[in-house]
């Protein structure tokens, strides 16, 4: 699984699971908000407001959570207005940050975001930046055993999907946006799927000391703390000793 994915797995583990829950939520409800007002409240005609109720529904979301965060989308309900930023920077070591933000207020996102990546020696950088290191793919994460590891990969290959990464107990299975929900479709009719979303994946990755890979994992957590953000990726995959270190809290 793809070094955020990994992170954010871990991170769920470590926290208090009610608070965890209710941040998720709410991060959940502000995409449906904006899935909905950019492109309509018919999900039918929405692809972004269809992955969005998705993962939400994958995360358990209540339906009537769901039903009134596009209530709000539509106008409906009334509410702030909401803006997305892109913000682009590099973290300690200069492994590229790509945070993804829904805000009310630009200035206090932009500012916390900053402050954030300094203290922990990384800093934000100009539009463009690091935008060139990732690109948009669908992710999709599926459970598998030895007996049906090899059959889910070729369904998955057979609806279209890009590539696919072995772990011991799933398959990370890649696709361009535009096929996520066909593999989905595909494989879910044979074994869970854990999640599916659309994510930007680096091209390249950096490799830092052991010291780096702590400073970003604490730097990511901090960053995906911070009320505004949506997500965060960085061009940069963990090791399996080092997340069972930060899980541990040992560090």
């Amino acid at each position: 699984m793809s070094g955020h994915s990994k992170w954010s797995k871990i991170k769920r583990s470590k926290g208090n699971a009610d608070a965890s829950r209710g941040q998720l939520f709410t991060k959940l409800t502000k995409e449906i908000i904006f899935a909905s007002r950019q492109g309509g409240v018919n999900p039918e005609g929405n692809f972004r407001l269809r992955l969005a109720i998705q993962k939400a529904r994958d995360n358990n979301m209540p339906l009537d959570n769901i039903e009134r965060a596009i209530k709000k989308g539509s106008g409906e309900l009334g509410g702030a207005i909401l803006v997305e930023l892109t913000l682009e920077g590099y973290g300690p070591g200069g492994v590229a940050v790509m945070v993804e933000a829904t805000t009310d207020n630009r200035n206090r996102t932009v500012s916390d975001v900053r402050s954030t990546l300094a203290k922990h020696g990384g800093n934000l950088g100009e539009n463009g930046s690091v935008s060139w290191i990732f690109e948009s793919k669908g992710v999709l994460v599926a459970e598998v055993n030895p007996k049906n590891k090899d059959d889910i990969e070729l369904l998955a290959i057979d609806a279209g999907a890009d590539d696919v990464k072995e772990g011991e107990d799933y398959l990370e299975i890649l696709t361009q946006p535009q096929q996520l929900e066909e593999v989905r479709k595909a494989v879910e009719g044979k074994t869970k799927v854990l999640s599916s979303e659309v994510s930007l994946i680096p091209k390249t990755m950096v490799v830092p000391d052991e010291k780096g890979y702590f400073s970003m994992l604490k730097l990511l957590d901090h960053l995906e703390e911070l009320d505004d953000v949506q997500h965060v990726y960085a061009n940069i995959d963990f090791p399996p000793d080092i997340m069972e270190k930060y899980e541990s809290g040992t560090v």
